[in-house]
């Protein structure tokens, strides 16, 4: 068996009556999950899954977590799908994949056959998962991890943020995204349990943080926004500890209505390819500037690229990206991830980052990232989101152009950036609009934001 099994065995063995998953469908303990994992295992072989096989299922999030206990039990590959776009998506990753991938439909909620613990015969392979990723707006990619990088981004995880028996995680994180998936083996790794979201719902998140006891949270800042709404100024619950915030910028406004309201905000950067939460900043204060994500997780090494890319090395860095051949190290050098995101190694190893390398703008000839405006102009009084982006320009080259949701005045905007914006870094207009385009992560699109942005041409 690999990593989830085996820790959800070594759970059963520990503390059989604690519980591991908590969910619409059911309550699972320990012993109880594990039993339901072997006759997962069991399912797939009958269905010819072989130790080592690659199976990619789509599904809501008990689907999935279903299928990758089963799959670990089993010794296969898991590659879950998002159910909105896996059939659309599938004929590029089996291509990637060389043909290799068994798709398969969710396995049924009442798995009929005798449990095992048996550890399946046949062809071993250290790949645990398998997660598709496309970065901001490109080509899709498919990170491949393996148990170790499993194991280490887990123990990291729960050193940087203690968990362990009777600790309650809530997941409303997709399951087919890393940051979904990775709540479910850190909670295994430790004996704590997963509390199990289909989807978000504020006011049902807003609930189960008392009625579960929660104490740890992963967010990304529309979730977290969302939840100050319904929370309209009250406190979350003393039990909760840390809510991890990160999949896409956290505005400093955002921030400081979190704080202000009592909110343990836990600003982290990570990525597919780091097995997820790769920095945190453990408590975020009211000196938090946008960008800043702490401490890199242990086990960790990053430098700064000529071109300003952070680049990462250690433990739960992916094998490499799929390819036809699974070839390992591919989209490494030497071991080495260089990421998509511009950063800052600071003082006391602190990590800040600038942006994405692909959003960067040259105005009137100066390199400009649209985070740093964002940040400025998040700042001005009665701004409550707001991206940048811009339009060709015979002139400035890329002409910045502000998108703003929020009550401030358009003049006192460029006021604003008057103040605090070097010449090149000012928006050269303001558009005032009702929400910013994200997708279900909280990430801007910026391919959309130029759309509107050339749509919204003066005439």
């Amino acid at each position: 068996m690999s990593p989830l099994a085996q820790w959800l065995a070594e759970g059963a063995d520990r503390h059989p009556s604690a519980p591991a998953l908590l969910g619409a469908r059911a309550d699972w303990r320990y012993d109880q999950l594990l039993s339901l994992a072997e006759r997962g295992g069991v399912f797939l072989r009958a269905r010819a899954v072989q130790p080592g096989d690659a199976v990619a299922l789509a599904g809501a999030a008990g689907d999935l977590t279903l299928a990758a206990l089963a799959c670990s039990a089993a010794n296969a590959v898991l590659l879950p799908l998002d159910p909105l776009t896996g059939d659309d998506a599938w004929p590029a990753l089996q291509a990637l994949a060389g043909g290799r991938l068994k798709r398969l439909p969710p396995l049924p909620d009442e798995l009929n056959v005798v449990a095992t613990r048996s550890v399946p015969a046949g062809k071993r392979d250290d790949l645990a998962l398998l997660i598709a990723t496309s970065g901001s707006e490109g080509a899709p990619k498919v990170a491949m991890l393996t148990h170790a990088n499993l194991d280490a981004a887990a123990v990291a995880s729960n050193l940087c943020l203690p968990l362990s028996v009777g600790d309650v995680w809530l997941a409303c994180l997709p399951l087919h995204h890393v940051g979904g998936m990775a709540i479910l083996c850190r909670c295994l790794r430790a004996g704590a349990a997963t509390l199990l979201h289909e989807g978000f719902s504020a006011a049902a998140v807003w609930r189960d943080l008392h009625a579960r006891q929660v104490s740890h949270l992963s967010l990304v800042p529309a979730m977290l926004a969302r939840l100050l709404a319904v929370a309209d100024g009250v406190r979350p619950p003393a039990s909760l500890r840390y809510a991890l915030i990160g999949g896409a910028a956290l505005s400093k406004p955002l921030c400081d209505r979190a704080l202000a309201s009592g909110w343990p905000i836990c600003p982290t950067w990570g990525m597919s390819e780091t097995t997820a939460q790769a920095a945190t900043l453990v408590r975020a204060g009211v000196e938090w500037q946008p960008g800043q994500v702490g401490s890199l997780l242990p086990g960790l090494q990053a430098r700064v690229a000529a071109d300003g890319r952070l680049q990462l090395r250690g433990g739960q860095v992916m094998a490499g990206y799929l390819n036809p051949a699974w070839r390992r190290g591919c989209g490494l050098d030497d071991g080495w991830l260089s990421t998509g995101d511009l950063g800052v190694l600071e003082a006391a190893g602190q990590v800040r980052i600038v942006g994405r390398a692909d959003d960067m703008l040259i105005s009137g000839g100066v390199k400009v990232h649209p985070l740093e405006v964002e940040a400025c102009l998040g700042a001005c009084p009665g701004v409550r989101d707001v991206a940048v982006t811009a339009t060709p320009d015979p002139v400035w080259g890329d002409a910045l152009v502000a998108l703003v949701v929020g009550s401030a005045e358009i003049a006192s905007l460029h006021d604003w950036c008057q103040q605090h914006l070097a010449a090149a870094k000012r928006p050269r207009r303001v558009l005032r609009v009702d929400a910013l385009p994200r997708n279900a992560l909280g990430k801007l699109s910026r391919q959309s934001l130029r759309l509107l942005a050339q749509q919204r041409q003066p005439a």
